[in-house]
C-alpha cells in the first residue's frame, strides 16, 4: 500500500515539474499572463508535491515512542499546506492578470502555447482519474488532494486555451479575464482541499454508515448481550473508535477479556479504524 502511495506522489512531482518547464517557456515566448497564472500554478504543484511526498513516508511510520497512536496526521497537513500554496499562488494570479487588463498586449507565436495546453489537459486527466483511483482505494487524503488540483488543473488550462485563442482574434483583454477565472479555480481548489483536512485534524466523528458497522460487528461477537456508548473520531487519516459493550455479569474476568479483544479485533479489520478501545461493563 505504501509503495503505490508513493509511487503517485513521485508520478505527480515528475509530472508538475515537466509541465512547469514547458508552460512557463511557451508563456514567456506568447506573452500570454494566462500560460504564465497556469505555470505559476504548476509551480505551487511542485512546492506540494515535495510536501506530500514527505507526509506519505511519514505517515506509513510505525507508531513510536514520541508518537504512540502513529504519524497518520502527517497526510492531512500536507494537504493543508497544499491548500495554503494554492491561496498564495491565486492571490499573485489575480495580481498580474489585474495587471495584464489594465496594460493589455498582443500575443505572440501561440501555436507552441496551444500545444502545451492541449499535452496538459491530457496529462491532468489522466493524474485526475489515476490519483482518484489510488486515494478511494488506500484512504490517502495527500493523494486525493493531489486528484481535486489536477481536476482544476485541467479547469484553469482549458480556460487558458480558451483565452489565448480568443485573445488572437483581437480581443486582448480576454486573456487577463482568463487569468482572473484560473484564479478562482486555485482558490476553489484550495478550498475544497482545506476544509476536508479540518476535519481530519479536528478529529471529525465518523459518519452516520460505519458507525452502524462498527456497532453490528460488535453485536455479532458472541457473548456480547448489548452495546451502551459508541464513539468515534479521526486521528489523522484514520479512526479511532471507543465502545461500550454490555457483557454477562456472571462471566470470569477472562472470559470477559476474550470477548473484549473479539469485538477489538474484529473492529480493527475495518480499513479505516486504526485503534480501538473497548469498555467492558457487566449487567
Amino acid at each position: 500500500m505504501q509503495h503505490k502511495v508513493e509511487k503517485a506522489s513521485k508520478f505527480s512531482l515528475i509530472s508538475n515539474i515537466f509541465l512547469f518547464v514547458i508552460k512557463l517557456t511557451a508563456g514567456i515566448l506568447s506573452n500570454s499572463i494566462a500560460l504564465i497564472s497556469d505555470a505559476i500554478n504548476s509551480f505551487t504543484d511542485i512546492l506540494t508535491n515535495y510536501a506530500v511526498h514527505f507526509s506519505v513516508k511519514v505517515s506509513y511510520k510505525q507508531a513510536d515512542h514520541d508518537h504512540q497512536y502513529g504519524h497518520h496526521a502527517a497526510q492531512p497537513i500536507a494537504a493543508m499546506i497544499l491548500a495554503i500554496f494554492a491561496g498564495v499562488a491565486g492571490i499573485t494570479v489575480i495580481r498580474e492578470s489585474i495587471t495584464r487588463i489594465i496594460e493589455p498586449s498582443i500575443l505572440d507565436a501561440i501555436t507552441f502555447p496551444l500545444i502545451v495546453l492541449a499535452i496538459t489537459i491530457f496529462l491532468k486527466s489522466f493524474m485526475t482519474f489515476y490519483f482518484s483511483r489510488v486515494s478511494r482505494k488506500y484512504n490517502s487524503p495527500a493523494i486525493r488532494a493531489l486528484g481535486v488540483d489536477s481536476f482544476n488543473d485541467v479547469l484553469s488550462s482549458f480556460i487558458a486555451l480558451t483565452g489565448i485563442i480568443i485573445s488572437a482574434f483581437g480581443f486582448k483583454y480576454f486573456d487577463g479575464i482568463a487569468g482572473i477565472l484560473i484564479a478562482f479555480f486555485i482558490f476553489r481548489s484550495g478550498y475544497h482541499v482545506a476544509k476536508e483536512n479540518i476535519d481530519y485534524l479536528m478529529g471529525k466523528a465518523a459518519d452516520k454508515e460505519l458507525m452502524i458497522e462498527v456497532a453490528n460487528l460488535a453485536l455479532k461477537i458472541d457473548g456480547v448481550k448489548g452495546m451502551n456508548d459508541l464513539k468515534s473520531h479521526y486521528i489523522g487519516n484514520k479512526y479511532h473508535i471507543e465502545i461500550h459493550i454490555e457483557i454477562d455479569k456472571d462471566y470470569t474476568t477472562k472470559m470477559s477479556h476474550d470477548i473484549g479483544l473479539d469485538v477489538k479485533k474484529a473492529i480493527r479489520e475495518l480499513r479505516d479504524v486504526a485503534e480501538v478501545f473497548v469498555h467492558i461493563d457487566p449487567v
